[in-house]
């Protein structure tokens, strides 16, 4: 029996060693990045910065698939090849961002809900003409006081259901995105409790959305104390809190896990993908990998400070990180290869 495309995806995006580079940073998102390296956010600028972390040779090595923004979807290389091209001849899958992002969620004050299901499916048609193989959605739930609400949690997996639903019917493997996210002072206790609330939410929603799991890949946030906390909770106590919630959560059915970063270190985000993947080999349904924006990025953005001459050093610097997330993906990070590559 041959394998359904979007499930030749899915497994795809999350092959040993291999995960994925978020750069579907919106536009107001990309000029604070920039701002940080004093450049301006110019179309020109922008597509400069893509096309240096697109062209870096040997990405395709530990990089299965790119999640790209719009504008980006539809630039070119220097050389002329659009982006989509340069990614596919590198064995890159191309995605694209769909949502619309977080607006205020009425009546459940500091309450966010995701938009961009209006002419959902005409858009992911479009998109997929144009080469995209995969798509991803992003809700945001919220710690706080009386948050996050039941008509949050509600309305998110909702919107995140009928979007995995519609790109199945489009054609395009949906990444299904919810973070907790990490700002506030709450425990690791209280991130598990959320966590474990959403995800449950999300596979209600989905079974009821008729989405096909095998065909899916999910993009949690991890089990972490908030970043005000004044406790933090340590790297295998994470790695140990995240596992039992996907356990308790997550069909076996789903292609795959990628984590996504949400705002934590570039070292750190990789020692904690890399500690689940040591205590749990072989242990577990699904691969657990990476979606790393700023993890990813970080280095190379500031290596790069808008200037053709320092495009090697900048690709460099990716290559070296997507390198250690690699790893990690395998339980072989240490962070005596990180001090080796800074010496060499």
């Amino acid at each position: 029996m041959s394998t359904h495309p979007l499930e030749a995806t899915a497994k795809a995006m999350v092959a040993p060693g291999k995960g994925i580079l978020a750069a579907d940073e919106s536009t107001g998102t990309i000029e604070k990045r920039f701002a940080g390296i004093k450049v301006e956010s110019t179309e020109e600028n922008r597509c400069a910065y893509r096309d240096m972390l697109f062209s870096a040779k040997g990405l395709g090595q530990y990089i299965s698939g790119v999640i790209l923004y719009d504008e980006t979807m539809r630039q070119k290389s220097a050389d002329g090849t659009p982006f989509v091209e340069l990614l596919s001849k590198n064995g890159i899958l191309p995605g694209i961002k769909v949502d619309t992002g977080a607006k205020d969620l009425a009546l459940c004050p500091n309450e966010k809900v995701t938009e961009g299901l209006d002419n959902l499916a005409k858009r992911c048609a479009e998109y997929g003409k144009m080469g995209a193989k995969f798509a991803k959605w992003r809700a945001v739930v919220t710690i706080g006081a009386g948050m996050p609400s039941s008509t949050c949690i509600a309305a998110n997996a909702h919107a995140l259901a009928r979007y995995a639903a519609i790109c199945q019917a489009a054609g395009l493997t949906p990444i299904v995105e919810p973070e907790v996210l990490m700002d506030g002072d709450h425990t690791v206790e209280r991130c598990e409790e959320a966590t474990e609330w959403t995800l449950n939410a999300v596979y209600e929603a989905l079974h009821l959305h008729r989405v096909t799991l095998e065909q899916s890949v999910l993009k949690p946030s991890m089990v972490i104390s908030g970043k005000d906390c004044p406790k933090q909770a340590g790297v295998e106590e994470v790695a140990e809190r995240t596992v039992r919630i996907l356990k308790r959560t997550v069909p076996a059915a789903v292609a795959g896990v990628v984590f996504l970063s949400g705002g934590q270190s570039d070292e750190v985000a990789t020692e904690h993908l890399n500690a689940m993947n040591r205590m749990y080999a072989g242990k577990l349904p699904w691969p657990l990998s990476f979606s790393y924006g700023r993890a990813l990025q970080q280095p190379s953005l500031k290596a790069w400070k808008g200037s053709a001459s320092n495009v090697a050093i900048a690709q460099a610097a990716l290559l070296h990180r997507a390198r250690m997330n690699g790893l990690a993906c395998l339980g072989r990070y240490t962070a005596e290869l990180e001090r080796q590559a800074l010496a060499a």
